[in-house]
């Protein structure tokens, strides 16, 4: 098989589960040696009490060809982000693709800033945005050393949906508006060393905590439908995983710098697909059909 990123040195940064596993995955499946990181581990579960772990992410990610590298980080805490990046510059010399994902914050639904537990909104804002402030501060000084470097802050939304749609709750809303935004600003910073950064956000991902709240697999995702219709838009990791990995074997990469899109609009310009060879377009689908309301239909939008 093409290994389009042999060679290439990643680091997905929150690739416990989720967008993070998917695209950790099918960076290594492109070639990548990835090093995966979070606070899960074989021996501790972060605040969010998941059995998911990066050891097991980086085993997909040596499965699916490439190598994957797991190391337990709080990116919260800048020493171990130093100390991450001082191990990958000492065993690799160079890091070429950062990958933003962190967050494993619980959300409060539906609440004002005055009705939210403000302990937890506080938290929410530390894990959505100072993780990947304090992440790109030590790693893009390794990056920007050679030309090429790709910065991907993983978000939910894209900046025109989330411009004009309220987000579940204020903290939330502050925190999904802040990671695109980081991307533009980095956008600027990276770009005269040759390199981009690019907002990427999945659709209705789903996750294993998304799974689970169903009670449905992957394998037969499609019985969630009966219980909530619009599910029939949703996507699998691997489709944002996808859209990562295109854009990192994009030698044109730079139109994208400062951008924020989703994997839907991704896999029209690159042409992969869903795990089921579909191409769903939530955030389409989002404005022109749940939010107003209509009958779940995915005709035209995967």
């Amino acid at each position: 098989m093409e290994k389009p990123l042999d060679g290439k040195i990643a680091l997905v940064a929150g690739a416990t589960r989720g967008a993070g596993r998917g695209i950790a995955v099918r960076l290594g499946e492109a070639g990548a040696t990835v090093y995966v990181t979070g606070r899960s581990t074989a021996s501790r579960r972060s605040e969010m009490n998941r059995p998911e772990t990066i050891e097991e992410t980086a085993a997909l990610v040596d499965e699916a060809g490439g190598r994957g590298i797991a190391v337990g980080v709080d990116h919260l805490a800048a020493a171990e982000v130093r100390e991450l990046v001082a191990r990958i510059e000492a065993e690799q010399g160079a890091l070429h693709i950062l990958v933003n994902d962190i967050y494993g914050a619980p959300i409060e639904w539906n609440k004002t800033v005055w009705e939210s537990t403000l302990d937890t909104g506080l938290r929410t804002l530390r894990l959505a945005i100072d993780t990947h402030a304090i992440t790109s501060h030590f790693a893009l000084p390794l990056m920007i050393r050679e030309p090429g470097a790709l910065v991907v802050e993983v978000n939910d939304g894209t900046t025109e949906y989330n411009s004009a749609n309220y987000r579940v709750s204020f903290f939330y809303d502050l925190a999904k508006t802040a990671v695109n935004r980081m991307a533009f600003a980095l956008g600027h910073e990276v770009e005269p060393y040759g390199g981009t950064a690019v907002a990427v956000t999945p659709g209705w991902l789903r996750s294993e905590a998304m799974l689970d709240a169903y009670q449905v697999t992957e394998e037969n995702w499609r019985d969630a439908t009966k219980v909530q219709p619009h599910f029939a838009i949703s996507e699998s990791p691997a489709f944002v995983g996808r859209a990562v990995a295109a854009l990192a074997g994009d030698p044109e990469v730079a139109r994208w710098n400062g951008k924020s899109v989703s994997s839907g609009e991704l896999a029209k310009e690159y042409g992969f697909t869903d795990l089921d060879g579909s191409r769903p377009d939530c955030w389409r689908y989002l404005v022109e059909v749940q939010d107003p309301g209509k009958p779940a239909d995915v005709t035209g939008y995967r």
